[in-house]
């Protein structure tokens, strides 16, 4: 009998192709079972993959007004009498104001106005901060109270406190989750760290403990020298009804040889950004201490301009 003849490779190729065949079935096969799970696995897996952080919300305002014209001329010339009496060009100027330089104008501005007669000196200044977290966790709001703090407390003006948890405990005076409760960071900043003077002292029974002397030529309280603000309502203090919160800092400068100076601030924040008024007057000659009270009040007219003008 004949023996057919060996042709190399039909046979190996056959195998082969026969194999290829079944491996590319086996793989298809396995692919369709790979992405037959079910719609939420594959939804989970997708979404644990791509979670991200939530960042905190950002403030209310991106940009800022031109504050040079943001007080109306009728205003300028209340708080700028003695503007009336100069020639035109110079009293164009003193009402047009001279802006503050700055780097970037979505962030900063500020504006200033002065006039000068042989009575007396005005001057008016704006700054106006655009407050930015750069901390995805910590929202802009958070961040401009955070820098208001530190502007109230160096003007040496008490934070309101808070109420305390219902659990009890001791009010805090500082915003949630800092350390200004009784002996914190915030409370020594107003106190200095010094042991209140009405403390009680270890003193034999009825005596009466020393009690330190009050500083001088502050005006936020205590003997202060002629002019300074009495504790009738014109003193240093937290203000309501102006922004989400709001202070006013009032100072008489040491008397001068032929003069003598106040300086009014308003501070407020509105969201993230945070508007200081300042309204400084110099009395020249024989008259008296600036009155508390005209300065006070014309330095919150122009703050309560400018909280109009940041809620339009």
């Amino acid at each position: 009998m004949q023996r057919k003849r060996y042709a190399p490779g039909r046979t190996g190729s056959t195998a082969r192709t026969a194999l290829g065949l079944t491996l590319g079935l086996g793989l298809a096969a396995g692919l369709v079972g790979c992405s037959s799970g079910t719609p939420s696995e594959d939804v989970a897996v997708d979404a644990k993959a791509g979670l991200a952080a939530s960042a905190a919300p950002p403030g209310r305002y991106r940009t800022l007004f031109e504050p040079c014209g943001a007080v109306p001329r009728a205003v300028l010339q209340e708080l700028l009498p003695g503007a009336a009496a100069l020639p035109d060009p110079e009293r164009d100027r003193a009402y047009r104001g001279t802006a503050a330089v700055t780097y970037d104008t979505d962030r900063r501005v500020g504006c200033s106005w002065r006039a000068d007669t042989p009575e007396a000196s005005h001057r008016l200044s704006l700054d106006i901060e655009r407050v930015v977290s750069y901390d995805s966790a910590v929202s802009d709001d958070d961040r401009a109270q955070e820098v208001y703090v530190r502007k109230q407390l160096a003007a040496n003006i008490p934070l309101p406190p808070t109420a305390p948890p219902e659990t009890g405990g001791t009010p805090t005076t500082g915003p949630p989750g800092s350390t200004a409760g009784t002996g914190g960071p915030s409370q020594q900043a107003v106190t200095g760290g010094a042991t209140p003077v009405n403390a009680p002292a270890s003193a034999p029974p009825g005596s009466t403990a020393p009690t330190a002397p009050t500083p001088t030529g502050s005006a936020s309280g205590g003997p202060t020298p002629s002019g300074a603000p009495s504790p009738t309502g014109l003193e240093p203090r937290v203000l309501e009804g102006l922004g989400d919160v709001a202070y006013l800092d009032d100072v008489l400068g040491q008397p001068r040889a032929s003069s003598r100076q106040r300086s009014v601030s308003v501070v407020f924040r509105t969201s993230n950004v945070i508007v200081t008024v300042s309204y400084r007057k110099e009395a020249v000659g024989l008259a008296g201490a600036p009155d508390s009270g005209e300065l006070q009040e014309r330095a919150r007219k122009v703050a309560r301009l400018l909280a109009d003008r940041l809620e339009e």
